[in-house]
């Protein structure tokens, strides 16, 4: 007959083993299901910056229930959305139009020598380097066109995301506060007090991050679009989204952007490649300077350490979309440590014993305070 003790090494072998498996099948989970898991996330990030609106107008209008109210501030954003691209895709599809229609007249200038690029081919002796290599160009060329249906089935994906992610964000809005509330009550009344004060800083730094974000690229695309159309630069419109999509990328973005609008402003002619190079060394100047402190300095406080790291990691992991969101979620570990770190020090502090060994002295009694029992209060004589 075995005893409890001869059993105990095989069950903790077989717990060690089970958990092993849990680990590597939620892993595995993780791994087959990380597309909708990103949707989620980005989709948990708007809705954090939209749920303060529609409790704004929520407590602002008495008549206005949360279902009406997230209604009218997703149709709020479906109008921005659509302003945007009625400012920026309708003439990008003209201008679109427009060199497709000269593609023929910039080819025929390009082979006679004319123009920037005909101008470069002859500088550099390109003439003689295609026609040497002809056959492999031509070969590039026709092997470009087998991706189509690669690119279209991501073209599918992406306006799947885009639609599962607008979804997302309006049930998350909707149900939110009533899901928080429900996991709160379940806490300790103290925990349930501290995780929400967490909750406000978070979403209040993301919110801050987000909307001041999107200002900044929008002040940089309305800008490079003015400058360029100033400059006649073809395709202006396309490049000044560029620069502003570019510039919501922290750090490296407004450089991205900066050079390809510089370089284009610079094939079209010299002195529109100067200004453009001036604009954007002035600009860059004014936005790291003006507008990120002014804009970001109640929202993300992080130090330029933490922030480039942050980055590097994102990229490595998630790509473009972990740059975009390596900073608020950098924010969001800041905010929670340093939560921890608070209640560690609370906690330190009302364990440590008083200065003189724990006995303290009772407070002297004042002139005008009552005596305590038995103290003061001369016993009366009987007899």
């Amino acid at each position: 007959m075995t005893t409890p003790r001869e059993r105990t090494p095989a069950r903790i072998t077989l717990t060690v083993i089970g958990m092993v498996l849990l680990t590597g099948l939620a892993l595995l989970l993780v791994y087959e299901t990380r597309r909708v898991l990103t949707w989620i996330v980005i989709a948990a990030f708007f809705a954090t910056a939209l749920h303060p609106l529609a409790s704004w107008f929520e407590r602002r209008v008495p008549w206005i229930r949360r279902g009406l109210s997230t209604l009218l501030v997703f149709l709020l954003v479906f109008l921005v959305l659509a302003g945007l691209v009625a400012v920026f895709v309708v003439p990008l599809v003209n201008q679109g139009t427009q060199f497709v229609n000269d593609l023929p007249r910039i080819i025929h200038d390009t082979q006679a020598g004319r123009g920037p690029l005909g101008g470069l081919i002859n500088r550099f002796h390109l003439r003689d380097y295609v026609a040497a290599h002809g056959a492999q160009l031509r070969e590039f060329l026709t092997r470009l066109g087998a991706p189509t249906l690669g690119f279209l089935r991501g073209t599918a994906t992406t306006v799947a995301g885009i639609l599962t992610i607008f979804v997302l964000s309006y049930l998350m809005v909707l149900q939110g506060p009533r899901i928080v509330d429900g996991v709160l009550d379940v806490l300790a009344p103290r925990w349930g007090k501290r995780v929400r004060r967490v909750g406000r800083e978070c979403a209040r730094m993301i919110t801050g991050y987000i909307t001041g974000n999107l200002l900044i690229s929008l002040i940089c695309g309305v800008l490079t679009y003015v400058v360029l159309a100033v400059m006649r630069v073809p395709f202006a419109g396309l490049l000044a989204l560029f620069v502003a999509f570019a510039d919501l990328m922290p750090l490296i973005g407004a450089t991205l952007g900066a050079v390809v609008a510089t370089l284009a402003a610079f094939l079209h002619s010299l002195t529109a490649g100067i200004v453009v190079l001036v604009f954007f060394i002035v600009y860059q100047q004014i936005e790291n300077h003006v507008l990120q402190p002014l804009i970001m300095a109640r929202t993300v406080r992080l130090d330029p350490l933490t922030v480039v790291i942050s980055i590097l990691i994102g990229v490595e992991l998630a790509g473009l979309l972990g740059a975009l969101l390596a900073i608020p979620v950098a924010g969001v570990l800041q905010v929670v440590v340093r939560d921890v770190w608070r209640e560690r020090r609370v906690r330190h502090a009302a364990d440590r014993p008083p200065p003189d060994g724990g006995k303290a002295e009772p407070p002297p009694v004042g002139a005008g305070a009552e005596p305590p029992p038995g103290e003061g209060v001369t016993p009366r004589r009987t007899g």
